[in-house]
């Protein structure tokens, strides 16, 4: 391990481009890209459509419609406890791993307020409701509340969302369709359908494959799960080990892409709570450090625009009736030549997802 040379920021940032299909266009098909890359964040509708427009070659916002509407990939609360799109597979498989994790913590946060709920009635109470039609938060809290009225009803919805496998049912989520929160169990929504929990080894190799080269820190802020070193432990035969220029030790799967350094990095627009900047311990391959309070406000990510691989800025879609106006925002003065790369690239993007006349406008974020 020592014999290899330390890993730069902006090799790792490289190194993440590539596993996240960032570097060039895939040709990856839309499913084939959701479990490719683990799931996409999805706590808005519209983020994970923008975040395969940024990376796919072919992809149609229909597409992923599609694939909603035949129920092959769905919106769940899973890694972080954060709703994602996954496929059907992994929606059951890895939402059953990181139960113990992110969501029995954010259901320890609510006990109180659960009025001494006895939380295998609260699951059973819920599950019978939402598999006989889905069922929307408002209607779910209304439902627990008549068992336990003196319990605090967020406390209620967020135990049941914690306790059972909460698919969001179409039309929420469709492209140019959408409609309300309604809930049903993963059993519900894929019926005839079995699927055994994902192991935390496959779960760390994937993030690997999707992620790398990462840390052990890096693997648990993405999943949500701690206590992952004894499982890099035991795949550490089955791993290359590095360093990162501060000494971290990094692991990685042996024939991962690690571009060089220099390989150009096109720019690229990424939805609001994008994974590749909420998947590392350590964001600096992606996120330098002077702007990495410029990309919240809040609770909430912003949009933002990568040039020569890292966040440079951020970019705001404004939907009028009559036409689109996308807005470039930069961080710093662009040169002439970054400047019509963006242009083309949010033409790109554009072209596959504005309904209306669209107009691209530059302004400093200052």
């Amino acid at each position: 391990m020592d014999a290899l040379p330390p890993l730069s920021r902006r090799a790792l940032g490289r190194a993440t481009l590539a596993r996240q299909l960032l570097l060039s266009p895939s040709p990856l098909g839309t499913e084939e890209a959701v479990r490719h890359l683990v799931g996409l964040q999805a706590q808005n509708t519209k983020p994970p459509y923008y975040a395969l427009a940024a990376r796919l070659g072919g992809f149609r916002p229909e597409d992923l419609s599609a694939l909603m509407e035949s129920r092959a990939v769905a919106r769940i609360a899973s890694l972080r406890s954060t709703v994602h799109t996954h496929t059907a597979r992994d929606a059951v498989a890895l939402r059953a791993l990181v139960q113990s994790g992110a969501i029995s913590r954010e259901l320890a946060m609510f006990r109180k307020g659960l009025a001494g709920a006895d939380p295998d009635r609260l699951a059973a109470l819920a599950r019978a409701f939402v598999e006989a039609e889905p069922r929307t938060p408002g209607e779910i809290r209304a439902h627990l509340l008549r068992e336990w009225p003196a319990a605090d009803p967020q406390a209620l919805t967020l135990a049941a969302r914690c306790l059972l496998p909460l698919v969001q049912a179409t039309p929420r989520g469709l492209w140019g369709r959408g409609g309300q929160v309604r809930l049903t169990t993963a059993d519900r929504w894929f019926p005839g359908h079995e699927y055994d929990a994902a192991d935390a080894e496959e779960l760390v190799l994937r993030y690997l494959g999707a992620f790398g080269p990462a840390s052990v820190k890096d693997a648990q802020t993405w999943c949500g799960l701690t206590r992952l070193r004894p499982v890099f432990d035991r795949l550490r035969p089955r791993l290359l080990a590095l360093r990162d220029e501060d000494g971290t030790e990094l692991f990685d799967l042996p024939d991962a892409p690690r571009p060089d350094p220099d390989v150009p990095a096109p720019p690229r627009l990424l939805p609001e709570f994008d994974n590749l900047l909420l998947s590392h311990a350590d964001r600096r391959r992606i996120v330098p450090e002077e702007y990495r309070h410029r990309t919240w406000t809040g609770n909430q990510a912003h949009r933002v625009l990568l040039l020569d691989g890292a966040v440079a800025g951020l970019w705001y879609l404004d939907e009028g009736k009559e036409r689109v106006t996308l807005t470039l925002a930069p961080f710093a003065p662009v040169a002439r030549a970054d400047r019509a790369a963006l242009t083309e690239e949010a033409e790109r993007v554009l072209r596959l997802t504005a309904r209306s006349p669209y107009d691209i406008v530059f302004r400093e974020e200052g």
